[in-house]
């Protein structure tokens, strides 16, 4: 088998571009300097590339041409760059050169280490492009973090990553995962993250942006991704930032009232927390890849089937690649300061005082615990029982290792870990698995087992396996789903009789 050849590098790129007679475009970088431009003059050849460079630093000017913004380095700040300045070449070349070119705009907004701004170093890239000659144009836009330690390394990141964007955009739109992996060519996940990709326009009609975000994560690219149900990608911190944030992880395959109950019951007490109290709610339902891989291999299909489910529900859903509970706890307070609190049942608590999953650890579960505890978060524990004949599990009488008791007692007596009240006892022996069984077999009953949204959809989509040998359950569909506040909005959760 032949070696597989290696990616240009970021000097190559900018050439190839540069040589290329068939584009044409605008640079608009705000923050960290020129960076992506500096490239391509660089190189050489800048004169066949470049129609206009531009940074408005100072935020008067900037307003000045492209309108006030709240936030400088923002998504809208980008877009309203984009649109100006692909509206200005239009206007100004569109006659003169537009039957023989393609053109292009590039913007970046960027806040880079600074004496004033040691920390959250990000920034906005984006592209705008034609694929063709007078064609309506195409966009990518992505977030990026930069984690290099010095400004100067942080813009030699920032360079390489707009070079990569204007050359996959120019010549690879047409394999969008392609495209993604190539944005990291001659950097390294330590030194930048892209954690938001978006993809827009008539190249694009075929690329769903929830598949893409996911590739952000499989890729390495980013350790988690968010969109909504209306399947808007959205960058995390601007959802989290300042935000309380309730989080249940869980497979979802597939939705089950459980799921829904407990996630009600937790968002009720939750809310009642003095630190919590009259804020406005993050509400999130996360997927690991562990939880997407089937034999090894992410299904793609059923991820999207996944998604639609909880979309149904008006839900907003994480991909992340962290697979225990404290690395995922410190990816949040990454982005918010407030009170955490994750849902879980009573099995996913016993997997949290297994030793066995710590040994990558210096520190063990100890290293685990006071990295999963250390601010203030709050676990919320759903009993089990697994059928009706069988004593009832909840947090306060689990059993665990002899050793590891007393640190259990302290969590449960500070509410670090607190079991969830209200819930529907009913609910009790419904597992998914089960219901993934009954459906698949064509067996009755399912339907009363999950939320009737997500019973409609799985019928007349035929999801998950489901086989129709008849119907059941035509009642439990035609009631009212019970209602949660949506993510971000005030939350308003009726208390249930215990």
């Amino acid at each position: 088998m032949p070696a597989k050849s290696e990616a240009p590098n970021t000097h190559q790129k900018a050439l190839e571009v540069n040589l290329d007679p068939g584009k044409y475009g605008v640079f608009a970088e705000i923050g960290a300097g020129q960076e992506v431009a500096r490239w391509f003059f660089r190189v050489g050849g800048a004169a066949g590339t470049i129609a206009k460079t531009i940074s408005a630093y100072d935020m008067t000017v900037s307003d000045a041409i492209y309108g006030h913004s709240d936030r400088y380095v923002s998504r809208k700040r980008l877009q309203s760059m984009l649109d100006h300045e692909y509206e200005l070449l239009l206007k100004r070349l569109g006659k003169k050169r537009g039957a023989s070119v393609k053109f292009f705009v590039f913007a970046d907004t960027v806040a880079a280490r600074s004496y004033v701004h040691p920390d959250n170093s990000h920034g906005w890239l984006g592209i705008r492009f034609q694929a063709e000659p007078r064609a309506k144009p195409s966009e990518i836009i992505i977030h990026a973090r930069l984690n290099d330690r010095e400004n100067l390394q942080q813009q030699e990141a920032l360079g390489i990553l707009g070079v990569n964007l204007v050359h996959g955009a120019i010549y690879r739109h047409k394999q969008p995962k392609e495209l993604i992996a190539s944005l990291l060519d001659g950097l390294t996940t330590e030194r930048l993250r892209v954690n938001t990709i978006e993809f827009s326009g008539p190249g694009f009609r075929d690329v769903d942006n929830r598949l893409m975000s996911l590739q952000l994560v499989q890729q390495g690219l980013a350790g988690a991704a968010m969109f909504t149900a209306s399947g808007e990608v959205v960058e995390v911190s601007e959802v989290l930032y300042k935000k309380p944030i309730l989080v249940e992880r869980g497979s979802f395959h597939p939705i089950t009232n459980v799921t829904i109950d407990m996630l009600e019951c937790a968002q009720s007490q939750f809310v009642q927390e003095r630190e919590v109290d009259g804020e406005e709610l993050v509400v999130l339902m996360e997927m690991t890849l562990n939880n997407l891989t089937d034999h090894g291999e992410i299904a793609h299909q059923d991820f999207l089937h996944r998604v639609d489910m909880l979309r149904t529900l008006g839900k907003t859903v994480l991909i992340s690649n962290y697979g225990t509970y404290h690395r995922l706890a410190g990816y949040l307070f990454r982005y918010s300061k407030r009170r955490v609190a994750l849902v879980m049942g009573v099995p996913s608590l016993t997997q949290i005082f297994d030793e066995k999953y710590y040994s990558d650890l210096d520190g063990g579960i100890l290293e685990s615990f006071g990295r999963l505890f250390k601010n203030d978060l709050k676990l919320y524990v759903y009993p089990l029982r697994p059928s009706r004949d069988q004593p009832l599990v909840t947090a306060e009488n689990l059993q665990v290792a002899p050793h590891l008791r007393d640190l259990y007692a302290y969590l449960l007596r500070n509410r670090s870990i607190e079991s969830i009240r209200g819930y529907q006892e009913d609910y009790l022996p419904i597992f998914s698995r089960d219901v993934l069984a009954k459906l698949r077999a064509g067996q009755t009953g399912w339907e009363k087992m999950v939320p009737p949204p997500v019973a409609r959809m799985i019928k007349q989509r035929k999801l998950l396996g489901f086989r129709d040998r008849g119907s059941s359950g035509e009642n439990i569909l035609k009631e009212k789903p019970r209602t949660l506040p949506q993510p971000g909005g005030r939350a308003r959760v009726a208390r249930k009789k215990g």
